[in-house]
């Protein structure tokens, strides 16, 4: 009789795994099918999606800088601030996202940007053809210009005393090209040329004296050399070199900006920009200026 019952068992258990393995095998392809639909289905919406749709759905926007007073730096509070960061900060508001500030290496900015680490360059961005040619880039909203930066105590008063010196200036800014570029100063081309990484390292080399001079931004020298500064022992030289504006940099193509001209607009209307322009001691672009 215990054989017999435990044979019936056998028998029992044998029918519940082939219930079993047959209830698996016809669920398998349902359930395949979903996660292969799952996979792909947002594949093809992400990659037709505009730069401004792209920069929306993700709710923020990756705001590529340099350190970089007046525009983006860290003050002696240790408070990330300044015009470009506070003007950022306000046109995202805007656009309902976020900002997300990342340092860059200035050098590979347009690497960075097209590979979509960044989704813009926002820190005092010359704007000049070759830069209009490979990216989208918002209205000017600032004037700038390169001046030259020496020891207050030097006897240095023109481009053409420097011939033959050691000049610093950042490397791919604005400075570089007029030591370098095919518009450069004279005097300054005839110059011992050092590039840097920031424009506050070319700061550092005039003050140890490692370099005679430096070719950097008016917005930059005026905020940082002189009485009351960290760099009081430098002075600008009375001349302007180049005069400029600056803008913000997307994607070539990109429909963010037109958003952001009109995000742009809506400041100054509302007085948020004159006003962060004059906390800042900044000059803003005439065509924004009214």
């Amino acid at each position: 009789m215990k054989n017999f019952k435990a044979i019936i068992a056998l028998v029992l258990v044998a029918v519940m795994c082939l219930a079993l393995f047959a209830g698996c095998a016809s669920s398998a392809p349902e359930n395949d099918q979903n996660i292969q639909e799952n996979d792909v289905s947002p594949a093809p919406e992400a990659e037709n999606a505009s730069d401004l749709e792209y920069i929306l759905n993700n709710g923020k926007m990756v705001i590529g800088y340099t350190d970089y007073a007046p525009m983006n730096y860290t003050d002696e509070n240790g408070e990330f601030t300044g015009f470009d960061t506070e003007f950022a900060i306000a046109v995202c508001e805007k656009l309902g996202v976020e900002p997300e500030f990342v340092e860059i290496n200035w050098d590979t900015k347009e690497v960075e940007l097209n590979a979509k680490s960044i989704d813009c360059i926002w820190n005092g961005l010359t704007i000049d053809e070759d830069r209009k040619a490979t990216m989208s880039i918002s209205v000017p909203y600032v004037k700038n210009a390169q001046v030259v930066v020496v020891k207050a105590d030097s006897d240095y008063s023109s481009t053409a005393d420097l011939i033959g010196k050691t000049v610093v200036a950042e490397v791919s800014s604005a400075g570089e090209a007029q030591i370098i570029g095919e518009d450069a100063d004279e005097n300054l081309a005839q110059a011992e040329y050092i590039s840097m990484a920031k424009q506050t390292d070319c700061l550092v080399e005039v003050k140890s004296g490692t370099a005679d001079a430096a070719v950097l931004d008016w917005t930059l020298a005026k905020t940082t050399t002189g009485e009351g500064t960290d760099y009081a022992d430098l002075k600008m030289l009375d001349l302007e070199l180049a005069s400029e504006e600056y803008g913000i940099a997307f994607r070539k193509g990109s429909d963010v900006t037109e958003a952001v001209n009109n995000a742009i607009a809506e400041l100054v209307a509302d007085g948020t920009l004159p006003a962060l322009a004059e906390k800042y001691g900044l000059a803003l672009a005439p065509a924004i200026a009214g």
